[in-house]
C-alpha cells in the first residue's frame, strides 16, 4: 500500500468540553439564573406573565405541596430507584411551575399525553410505577386502576401558605435518589412502548452545547415552547432558553396544530429561533407563500432548527429560496431520546450549502459525543461505506425504564476512556462523506412521522388486536419522504363484514393519533414464493391508487365510472367529479359506484361542502340521504334535478332513527353531559380562554339556566332508536330570556354574544313575544361519529323549524362560530346572514381583547331563518 493511501475509518469525536463544577441539578441553574434576571418575564401563557422570581417562588410552594401529598400517598422509589412524578396537563405557565416544582422535590418528571390510548397510559404507569400523578382535568378513564391522582389545583390550594423559600437537599428526595430528571417513552422495537431515563448532567450537556453553539442574541428576549412534552425536543425548547434568562412563551397546542396561527404569534413576539419538524417547515413554508404581499413576515426569525426526521434537500432548497436575504440559517439535528435527543448537527447558511441531488448531512457531533459507524461485528467503517451508527459520550442517557432491552447500550471496545466507556445503537445507518454523516435510513421497521418515532410493529399488534381481523401487515409509503404514509392492509375472519373505517375508529382507541395508519381492507394479502408477505407488491398497490403514470399525485385520474348506468352517466359525472375536487389529494382509493364516500376521506364538513357543490351543479340530495347512504351508486339512487321536485326533496323528513321530547326534569344529567363535552372539548370560542374555562362552569350554566328552559317548553332532546340521548337543542323566545349571571370565565363568551345579537334583535328582527325563536345551544353525544353528528344536528333543525311553525313564530335566529354549522346554515337550512363577524377583533367591557389569538379566518356570523 503506498503512502497516503491509509483508509480513513468512520469514527468522529465532537469537541471536549468541560461541565463545570457543579451545581449539575438543573433546578439549582434555575435557582442561580433567578439571581441574575429576577424582576424580569420567565413565562407569558395568554394575557398571564411570571417574573423569575414568581416562577421560582411558585414553584417552592408548590414543591413543598407535592411532598406533603407524597407522604400522604407514600414516598417510595420505583424499582429502578428512581423517584417519578407522572405529570398529564396541557401546555400552560402551570405546567412549567409543576415540573420545576417536581425536580425541586428531587424526582423526575414523566409526561403523559391526554390524547394517548389508556392502555398506553396504564402500561407506562404500571411499569414505571411514579409516585402520583399530576392532571389540570378530571379524566379517571384514562388513568385506569391507578389511584394517586391530584389535581393541579388543589396542590396549588394547599401550597397557598406554604414558604416560598428552596425545600433544603435534606427534606428532599435528592440524596435517595440518582439524579434523573425525565423520562420519556417512547416507541420500542419490540412494539411496546419503552421508558428513557435521562439524567440532569445528560440533559446539561446538551443545553452547554446549545448555549456555545447558538448563543442567544442581546435582542433575543422571546422564546417559544410549542413541543408536546412527551417529545425530548421539548426539553431544550424550554428549559434552554429558561436558564439563560430568556422569557418562554408557552404555546397552546390548538395554536401548534395550525402553520397559520403558529407563524402570526411567531411574527408578533418577534421569535428569533424554533424547532419543528421538516413536515411543519413545509407547512409555514406553504403560509409564507400565501402572505406574499408581506415578504417581511418571520424576517426576524433567523435560526431554523429541523429535528426529529429526515430533511428533503428539496426543502432545504425552497427555505433557502424564500428566505433569501442571506441572514437565515437552517439547520439539520440528529438524535433520538436515548442520546437527548441531539448527538449531530449540520447547518446551511445559503442555497449553496444544499445540494439538491443528494440528502442534507446529518453533520458532526455535539460536545463530549463521539460516533462510530460499525460493520455487524462491531469494527469501523471505511470513510464512505454504510455502517450502523453507534453513540458514546455525555449525551447517552442511564438506559431503559426496568432495564428493558439492555441489549441497546453496549461496552465500548474500542476506547479506554471511562467517559465513552457505553455505546447505544441507535437502529441507524449512516455514512460519513468529506468529514460529514449522512443518513441512511433503519435497520429495523421504525420511522418517524411528524418527529415522533413510531415503530410499525406496535401499529401492526394494534391492528391485528381488532376483533374480526385475520391478517395484518403495516407498511410505510416513502419512509421521510414528502408522501410518507403509514398503511395497514387487512383481511378479515369470514362473517366479520368491516369496512377501513370501522377498523380505523377501533384503532383511535389503543393508538396515539400520529400512530394512526390508513386502513386498507383487502381480499388477500400477496405473499412471495418464500410465503412471506409481499410488500412490495402493496406498496407499489398503493402507490398505482394514488398516483399517475408519471409518479405525481393523479387526484384527477382516480374516478372510476364502471357500472354506472347510461340514464345515470350524467348525475355520476357531477357526483364523482365534484367528491374528487372535495377530497382531493387526501381521496384513498379511487371514487367509484361502490366507495363509502367517508371511508374515502370524507367529513363533517366536506360531506355538507358536496352536497353543496351538487346543489350548485344543479343536483338536490338531502343531507341526511347523503351522510347515510353506504356507497356513491346509493347517494346517486337518491339525488335529483334541482328543477324536479326539489322543495319536496329538501324539506323531506328523511330520518326515522331519532325522537324529539321537549326537555323534562330527567334529562338533566344527560343534557349537561352533552353540553359539557360539545363545547368544552370542541367550542370556538372558549378554546381561548383556557385554561380559565372548566368543565364546571357548563354545569353551572346549565343549572341556572334549567328552569326556564324546562318551563318555556321550546327545548328539547332527541333520542336514537335505542332510547339512548344523542343531542339536545336549547332555545328561548329572542324577547322572552331569562336573566343570568355567570360567576365564570364564560361570561366573557355571552358579553361577546350579547354585543353581536342585542342590535340584531333590536333593530333588525321582528319585536315582541312570539315572534323570534333564538335557537341558542345544540349539542350532540360525543360518541356519536362523522356522519351521526350531522344526522343529529339535521334532525333537531328540522325539529327546531317544525316547533317554530307550529308555535307561530315568525322566523328562527341564532349564531354559529363553527364552520359546520355557518356552512349547514346557510348553504343547507337557508339562513340569511345579517351580521359575519371577525372573532379577534372583539374587545371587551374592560378593554382586553379575549380572542385576539383567534386566526382572522374565525368568524361568528348570526343569521336569521324566515318561516
Amino acid at each position: 500500500m503506498v503512502m497516503g493511501s491509509i483508509p480513513e475509518l468512520s469514527i468522529l469525536r465532537g469537541e471536549v468540553r468541560s461541565l463545570g463544577n457543579g451545581p449539575h441539578l438543573l433546578h439549582r441553574l434555575f435557582e442561580r439564573a433567578v439571581c441574575h434576571f429576577g424582576k424580569l418575564k420567565a413565562l407569558t401563557f395568554h394575557s398571564r406573565t411570571l417574573s423569575f422570581e414568581t416562577l421560582d417562588a411558585t414553584a417552592n410552594k408548590l414543591a413543598r405541596s407535592m411532598l406533603r401529598y407524597a407522604t400522604s400517598v407514600g414516598v417510595r422509589a420505583n424499582q429502578d430507584g428512581d423517584f417519578l412524578v407522572a405529570v398529564c396537563m396541557e401546555p400552560s405557565d402551570r405546567l412549567v411551575v409543576t415540573l420545576l416544582a417536581v425536580w425541586k422535590i428531587g424526582a423526575a418528571y414523566l409526561p403523559l399525553d391526554s390524547n394517548f390510548p389508556s392502555s398506553r397510559v396504564s402500561h407506562i404507569l404500571n411499569e414505571a410505577q411514579p409516585m402520583f400523578v399530576v392532571v389540570d382535568k378530571d379524566e379517571p378513564e384514562l388513568f385506569g386502576s391507578f389511584r394517586n391522582i391530584t389535581q393541579y389545583e388543589e396542590l396549588h390550594q394547599l401550597a397557598a401558605n406554604l414558604s416560598p423559600e428552596p425545600v433544603p437537599d435534606t427534606e428532599t428526595m435528592t440524596d435517595k435518589n440518582t439524579s434523573l430528571a425525565v423520562v420519556l417513552y417512547t416507541s420500542g422495537s419490540t412494539g411496546i412502548p419503552k421508558g428513557v431515563r435521562l439524567p440532569h448532567q445528560v440533559v446539561l450537556n446538551r443545553l452547554l452545547w446549545q448555549w456555545c453553539t447558538f448563543p442567544y442574541g442581546p435582542q433575543e428576549h422571546v422564546c417559544v415552547f410549542k413541543t408536546a412534552l412527551t417529545f425530548v425536543d421539548s426539553v431544550g425548547e424550554l428549559w434552554g432558553p429558561l436558564l439563560q434568562g430568556r422569557n418562554i412563551l408557552v404555546v397552546p397546542r390548538d395554536v401548534t396544530k395550525d402553520p397559520e396561527r403558529l407563524l402570526h404569534v411567531l411574527e408578533e413576539h418577534k421569535v428569533q429561533r424554533l424547532v419543528l419538524v421538516p413536515s411543519l417547515l413545509r407547512s409555514l413554508l406553504l403560509v409564507l407563500g400565501f402572505e406574499a404581499k408581506n415578504k417581511r413576515l418571520l424576517n426576524h426569525l433567523t435560526t431554523w432548527v429541523c429535528s426529529g426526521e429526515p430533511l428533503p434537500a428539496q426543502l432545504a432548497c425552497d427555505f433557502f429560496a424564500h428566505f433569501d436575504s442571506g441572514d437565515h440559517v437552517l439547520c439539520n439535528f440528529y438524535g433520538s431520546t436515548e442520546v437527548m435527543g441531539d448527538v449531530t448537527y449540520h447547518v446551511m447558511r445559503s442555497a449553496t450549502d444544499v445540494n439538491e441531488s443528494a440528502k442534507v448531512p446529518i453533520g458532526r457531533p455535539v460536545y463530549n459525543t463521539a460516533i462510530y459507524l460499525l460493520d455487524e461485528n462491531h469494527h469501523p467503517v471505511v470513510s464512505g461505506e454504510k455502517g450502523e451508527l453507534y453513540v458514546s459520550g455525555f449525551n447517552l442517557t442511564q438506559g431503559y425504564v426496568r432495564g428493558r432491552d439492555p441489549d441497546r447500550f453496549l461496552t465500548n471496545p474500542l476506547t479506554v476512556d471511562p467517559e465513552h466507556s457505553r455505546l447505544y445503537r441507535t437502529g441507524d445507518f449512516a455514512r460519513l462523506v468529506k468529514g460529514s454523516l449522512v443518513y441512511e435510513g433503519r435497520t429495523d421497521s421504525q420511522v418517524k412521522v411528524r418527529g415522533h418515532r413510531v415503530d410499525l410493529s406496535e401499529v401492526e399488534r394494534a391492528v391485528a388486536a381488532v376483533p374480526g381481523i385475520d391478517k395484518s401487515v403495516v407498511l410505510c409509503y416513502e419512509p421521510g419522504g414528502t408522501e410518507q404514509a403509514l398503511l395497514a392492509y387487512v383481511t378479515t375472519h369470514p362473517g366479520a363484514c368491516l369496512t377501513s373505517q370501522q377498523v380505523e375508529t377501533e384503532l383511535h382507541k389503543s393508538l396515539a393519533t400520529y400512530m394512526q395508519p390508513q386502513v386498507f381492507v383487502v381480499d388477500n394479502i400477496p405473499l412471495l414464493v418464500n410465503g412471506k408477505t409481499d410488500r412490495q407488491a402493496l406498496l407499489q398497490r398503493y402507490e398505482e391508487q394514488n398516483t399517475g403514470n408519471d409518479g405525481h399525485r393523479a387526484d384527477n385520474l382516480k374516478i372510476d365510472y364502471t357500472g354506472i348506468a347510461a340514464k345515470q352517466l350524467e348525475a355520476a359525472h357531477a357526483l364523482f367529479e365534484t367528491v374528487a375536487s372535495v377530497l382531493g389529494g387526501s381521496a384513498r382509493s379511487k371514487v367509484r359506484r361502490e366507495a363509502n364516500f367517508y371511508e374515502l376521506g370524507g367529513n363533517s364538513l366536506n360531506s355538507v361542502f358536496t352536497v353543496t357543490k351538487l346543489r350548485q351543479k344543479g343536483y338536490i340530495i338531502g343531507i341526511t340521504n347523503f351522510i347515510s347512504a353506504k356507497d356513491l351508486q346509493q347517494v346517486l339512487d337518491q339525488m335529483r334535478r334541482a328543477d324536479v321536485d326539489a322543495a319536496t326533496v329538501t324539506e323531506k323528513q328523511e330520518d326515522k332513527r331519532y325522537t324529539a321530547q321537549m326537555l323534562q326534569d330527567e334529562h338533566k344529567d344527560a343534557v349537561n353531559h352533552m353540553i359539557t363535552e360539545s363545547f368544552y372539548e370542541k367550542a370556538d370560542l372558549e378554546q381561548w380562554l383556557k385554561p380559565d374555562i372548566h368543565r364546571e362552569d357548563y354545569k353551572d350554566l346549565t343549572d341556572k339556566i334549567w328552569e326556564p328552559l324546562v318551563l318555556k317548553n321550546l327545548s328539547f332532546l332527541i333520542k336514537d332508536a335505542s332510547g339512548e340521548p344523542v343531542g339536545v337543542a336549547l332555545n328561548f323566545d329572542a324577547h322572552d330570556e331569562p336573566s343570568v349571571e355567570i360567576a365564570s370565565k364564560l361570561e366573557i363568551v355571552f358579553d361577546f354574544l350579547e354585543f353581536l345579537e342585542g342590535p340584531i334583535r333590536e333593530k333588525q328582527l321582528p319585536q315582541g313575544k312570539g315572534k323570534v325563536l333564538h335557537s341558542f345551544m345544540m349539542a350532540t353525544h360525543p360518541s356519536l361519529n362523522y356522519q351521526q353528528n350531522i344526522a343529529a344536528m339535521h334532525f333537531m333543525e328540522a325539529e327546531v323549524l317544525k316547533m317554530a311553525k307550529n308555535k307561530g313564530f315568525a322566523g328562527i335566529f341564532t349564531t354559529n362560530t363553527n364552520p359546520l354549522t355557518q356552512q349547514l346554515g346557510t348553504d343547507v337550512y337557508e339562513y340569511q346572514v345579517l351580521h359575519d363577524y371577525q372573532v379577534n377583533l372583539y374587545t371587551a367591557p374592560d378593554g382586553s381583547r379575549p380572542f385576539r389569538e383567534a386566526p382572522d379566518s374565525q368568524r361568528a356570523v348570526c343569521s336569521w331563518r324566515p318561516i
